[in-house]
């Protein structure tokens, strides 16, 4: 059977241009009436389900990634679940079955993309810095695009899940004539969406005349600390690394109130954002515990160190750090149990009757920097898809070797992005 290439693209920003013979005309095979559904009818615990199952995948992802990886990574776990519930809504027969069970969506269909909805607007709102709020400055922006082949036949039921819950209409291009400048088109809108934090996100190859769509999920987070760090006391220190040997980098110290924890095997802390409702969560293991605690990380896990916090004065120290990261989430994702959607067993009939489609591989690209002011985050996934209490004493946290780290939603409680660091020199 002729192959036919398909590819989904979820990055963690936002941005749009244009060139490859690209119109932002609809035809009439590619065209949904639905209109963006902007105030989603969705009770609290349905959006908790949402949120606890997109949890439970971002460690599970974590645990598979950490096997396999070495040194710093960082990845956006919200940012994948929410493209790949957007190719979910083409998923039927046990690749849907197998995608649920991995990417772990407790919810029927309907409800499952509705929730979707409400969580990414939601998570948008927090753009509406109230007037007399004294935050310095704060950004998370999260949209969906769709990039499909001028002339070739979607499922109208498809396009119809993708206008109403993810404000994705379709934008027709000609990967047929012009790949390489289609992928040109979609790696520039990843890169301005990013404030050019992500660079070619699609490799050349990957968009070839056999391509038939593109979805596009993009989110940028950007953040001022509430409480910053002076840089007068940033000075280069010791930073111990898991082989025992030991690096000098920049590490920023202050005193103020947060929640902490120094537990039996780790020490934790929430460094919370000026918006008050987002926050970065540190926990750093204990020395010669930390491949041990990262492989019995969950999500409940996380729960239960949040919960266990006591706030207080604490002096801190931490180290600036900036990095990339990229990889493969083809072989992780195998490994969850998300195996037929890698192969002839393949069912995304409900994104087209005309051709079979199996996704070829799925790549993940995110960016990170932590410095006195604050933070800054983006990620982009592309999925290729071809046919076939308080204390009283001031507390000590010193974060001076190898830990792990997560960017939260109080709220909600999603989250946004998780990472580990090895060697912030590096």
């Amino acid at each position: 059977m002729k192959k036919v290439l398909f590819i989904l693209l979820s990055a963690v920003l936002l941005f749009s241009t244009f060139s490859c013979a690209q119109t932002q005309e609809y035809g009439a095979e590619a065209k949904s009436d639905k209109a963006y559904d902007s105030s989603p009818t969705v009770s609290d615990s349905v959006l908790a389900e949402l949120v606890k199952g997109n949890n439970e995948f971002a460690f599970d992802l974590y645990r598979q990634l950490a096997a396999t990886k070495e040194g710093n990574f960082f990845y956006s776990p919200y940012s994948i679940s929410l493209a790949l519930a957007m190719t979910y809504a083409g998923a039927n027969g046990q690749t849907e079955e197998q995608m649920a069970e991995t990417l772990k969506f407790l919810l029927e269909n309907e409800e499952l993309h509705k929730a979707f909805n409400k969580l990414s607007i939601e998570l948008n709102s927090r753009n509406e810095v109230p007037e007399n709020s004294e935050a310095q400055g704060f950004e998370l922006n999260i949209v969906n695009a769709t990039w499909g082949q001028r002339g070739f036949e979607f499922m109208q039921a498809f396009l119809d899940v993708l206008a109403e819950n993810y404000d994705a209409g379709i934008r027709l291009l000609d990967y047929e004539k012009e790949p390489e400048a289609c992928r040109k088109v979609i790696n520039d809108w990843v890169y301005e969406q990013t404030n050019g934090k992500i660079e070619d996100l699609i490799p050349e190859g990957a968009i070839s005349e056999i391509t038939r769509l593109v979805l596009t999920n993009a989110i940028y987070f950007n953040a001022a600390w509430l409480h910053q760090f002076n840089e007068d006391y940033t000075y280069n220190d010791t930073f111990y690394l898991p082989d025992g040997t030991t690096v000098s980098v920049p590490m920023m110290h202050q005193t103020d109130k947060f929640s902490y924890i120094n537990g039996d095997d780790y020490t934790a802390i929430e460094l919370l954002y000026d918006i008050h409702n987002m926050s970065m969560v540190i926990i750093m293991p204990d020395e010669g515990t930390f491949t041990d605690f990262e492989n019995s990380l969950t999500a409940e896990v996380i729960d239960g160190i949040l919960h266990s916090m006591n706030y207080g004065q604490v002096n801190l120290s931490m180290p600036k750090f900036e990095f990339e990261s990229d990889f493969s989430l083809k072989a992780a994702l195998k490994a969850m149990g998300m195996t037929d959607a890698f192969s002839d067993f393949a069912d995304f009939s409900g994104i087209t009757d005309k051709t079979d489609l199996i996704i070829s591989d799925i790549i993940h690209k995110a960016f990170v920097s932590v410095d006195e002011e604050g933070t800054e985050a983006a990620a982009a996934t592309a999925v290729i898809f071809i046919a076939t209490s308080m204390p009283i004493e001031i507390g000590e946290v010193n974060i001076n070797h190898s830990f792990i780290f997560l960017i939260r939603d109080i709220t909600t409680g999603s989250t946004l992005f998780i990472g580990r660091v090895i060697n912030p020199a590096v």
